[in-house]
């Protein structure tokens, strides 16, 4: 996948900034893929890509292949919401106009709905008069459970959450980790962006490392047992920044989309970094468990 955005430079010139440049993400059925990495590393712009919600002046390029065939604009309409559902980061999601107990059910009133919908609040202990009650009558974390319970109400075959655990309590925020665990045992692909590492390893079965628009490495999330079954320097950077390994830090940022240089995007970073690294594209390639983009073999 790649994605890029027209923007305007001194009047009417435009030009085009190329914000993600190689994403490669595969989920199955009944797996659970955590995509982790810094902020604007792509995480968010992969979820609104595969949904057709991109901005009006964003362009994607590649192709997405959804149980076998190509997702196209028409089939990706016919199915958000039902097969494929979104548990957004945004809590500004929400029609503000309406009760959260008709957003969650969509508007229907099936009995049935209605039964599962109660269990789903007593699960996040929710009151079930929450039910009528309008968005901006609830408390952040409140919200946040609400935004999950939109993707458990259905039966979806892909569910996709942005960052659904931020305003949580620990308690809480390992319940909602739980339950799209569940989703995933019940037969379900679940696509779950995060910032919490910690959190996603123990529920994910596989972790994707974005940056700078880039997949870097793809691990099984038992790789993180420890640093040297992890293949890219910046995943082991992330291993060693997780409080339990030390809370170590990497001097640096990550790139701008505008001063990326060629090869590797991690390049100025890194202590294993050779000419290699800076003279051409970093291929995606397997390693080990998983794939890597990275030229050094560990």
């Amino acid at each position: 996948m790649r994605i890029s955005f027209c923007q305007y430079q001194k009047g009417m010139r435009q030009t085009e900034l190329q914000v993600i440049r190689d994403l490669n993400v595969t989920v199955h059925a009944g797996e659970m893929v955590a995509i982790v990495g810094s902020s604007g590393s792509g995480k968010s712009l992969l979820a609104h890509g595969i949904l057709g919600i991109l901005p009006y002046n964003a362009f994607m390029k590649g192709e997405i292949q959804y149980c076998g065939e190509t997702l196209t604009e028409k089939r990706i309409r016919k199915l958000r919401g039902k097969e494929i559902v979104l548990v957004p980061q945004s809590t500004s999601y929400l029609d503000p106009l309406m009760k959260v107990g008709q957003q969650i059910c969509k508007g229907k009133k099936n009995p049935e709905k209605k039964r599962k919908l109660n269990r789903i609040f007593e699960q996040y202990s929710l009151d079930q008069k929450v039910q009528e009650q309008y968005p901006f009558e609830l408390s952040g974390g409140m919200t946040r459970r609400i935004m999950i319970s939109t993707a458990l109400i259905e039966t979806p075959k892909l569910v996709i959450a942005d960052e659904p655990t931020p305003g949580l309590d620990p308690r809480l925020a390992r319940r909602a980790m739980e339950h799209f665990r569940q989703l995933a045992d019940m037969g379900a692909a679940v696509l779950m962006i995060t910032h919490d590492l910690e959190l996603a390893l123990d529920t994910a079965d596989r972790i994707q490392v974005f940056y700078a628009g880039y997949t870097i490495e793809d691990a099984i999330a038992e790789d993180f047992l420890k640093e040297e079954t992890l293949r890219h320097p910046y995943t082991r950077a992330l291993w060693r920044a997780m409080p339990k390994n030390g809370f170590h830090y990497i001097d640096g940022v990550q790139p701008y989309t505008r001063d990326m240089k060629p090869g590797c995007p991690f390049a100025p970073r890194c202590e294993k970094c050779t000419d290699r690294c800076r003279e051409k594209e970093v291929p995606w390639r397997s390693s080990g468990n998983g794939y890597v983009r990275c030229v050094y073999d560990t």
